[in-house]
């Protein structure tokens, strides 16, 4: 009974939980700086492997940078599935909440398309209209379709259904002067569609990992966020049973993503189920620990610097894009960057330019001014 009050009373305060708020702060942390100071703090302590770990891997295989997009999918997930269920009980019809999430997924792609070109050209041929915004759109509009039209048990089917579909295409469906099954930069299937569907640039001439075809195994990655989202608002369990619900969905995830990965190989390039699986699986984990710690045992001192991050993700990641933090930095410290050393110097930017995206994004939390998409 006293996790069952618990939950009921985080979810009368709002439909969003801390833990949650954090954890997405969390993944955002490694965008906007965390992984390039991380990265410096290795090369400078020659200690490689913390490094190694902040760059993507170039094919097949997996680091820890490689997780840090499908977790804040993941999150989007899991934040969908608390705003459709409070508008549902608020008496939203299904079109408005179609319209709405079709309003969404062209704002993000638009706001995608300007982040990805910035200093915009207007060079509409050679323009990259595929991002990490647009795929959120996207997965976010098809998440919403799947869920207003379906229950667990078929949102799930929905989940391993476009798995499964993405992997046999990708193994079975011949790409021209290529064959079935090749799953190399020029001659995997997703490159190929992507070739000629998508208008503009890709990032790597025949190929960009944010391409349409590969939204469809992306859209599993939400739909798991939306399934663990429904445990949350389930009040059928305590605090401690959705903890151990939530690792159990996220030790199966693992195992059968490595499992899978020895037909179809762990990619985050080409985002492959087994990569969908693994990385869906970590991201069950982590969100059961931020839960368990945050929400359940209440430690939330610790998780306030993610939580200003997390309330204004997609504002600091344009911000990032559009604001010159390391131009006010250098303004700044520019004779204690200068007399440090090349190496220092550059740490002292990455690490300034940080703190003042962080004091950026505390103004608008005291300001209680958040932007929502």
């Amino acid at each position: 009974m006293t996790g069952q009050t618990s939950d009921n009373q985080v979810r009368s305060k709002s439909q969003r939980l801390a833990s949650l708020d954090a954890l997405r702060g969390f993944s955002m942390f490694w965008i906007i700086g965390g992984g390039s100071l991380v990265f410096n703090l290795s090369k400078l302590s020659g200690w490689e492997w913390p490094g190694d770990q902040m760059k993507h891997v170039q094919w097949d295989g997996f680091s820890f940078m490689d997780l840090i997009f499908p977790l804040f999918l993941f999150t989007v997930g899991v934040s969908l599935c608390f705003s459709l269920s409070g508008n549902i009980k608020k008496g939203k019809s299904k079109k408005e909440l179609y319209i709405k999430a079709l309003k969404r997924m062209i704002i993000l792609i638009f706001l995608g398309i300007i982040y990805k070109n910035v200093p915009f050209s207007y060079d509409w041929p050679h323009i990259r209209y595929v991002s990490v915004l647009g795929r959120i759109g996207v997965t976010g509009f098809a998440v919403t379709l799947i869920f207003l039209n379906s229950r667990v048990r078929g949102q799930i089917i929905w989940m391993f259904g476009l798995l499964v579909t993405y992997w046999a295409s990708m193994k079975l469906i011949p790409v021209p002067d290529y064959g079935a099954g090749v799953l190399t930069l020029e001659g995997n299937l997703a490159g190929y569609i992507d070739r000629m569907i998508v208008p503009g640039r890709l990032i790597q001439g025949v190929f960009d990992e944010n391409g349409f075809f590969a939204d469809i195994p992306a859209t599993s990655l939400v739909l798991m966020g939306a399934l663990a989202g429904q445990l949350f608002l389930s009040a059928k369990f305590t605090n401690y049973r959705k903890t151990i619900y939530l690792a159990i969905s996220g030790i199966a995830g693992i195992l059968l993503g490595l499992v899978w990965g020895l037909s179809f190989p762990v990619n985050k390039h080409l985002w492959s189920s087994s990569f969908i699986m693994l990385t869906g699986g970590i991201s069950f984990l982590l969100l059961s620990l931020f839960y368990l710690v945050i929400d359940v045992w209440e430690y939330k001192r610790w998780s306030f610097f993610f939580i200003v991050i997390g309330l204004n993700s997609i504002t600091i990641y344009l911000a990032s894009r559009l604001i010159d933090f390391p131009y006010t930095v250098n303004m700044l410290l520019d004779g204690i960057i200068k007399s440090s050393g090349e190496n220092i110097g550059e740490l002292i930017v990455i690490l300034g330019s940080l703190t003042l995206k962080w004091l950026f994004l505390y103004v608008l939390y005291r300001k209680k001014v958040f932007l929502k998409i």
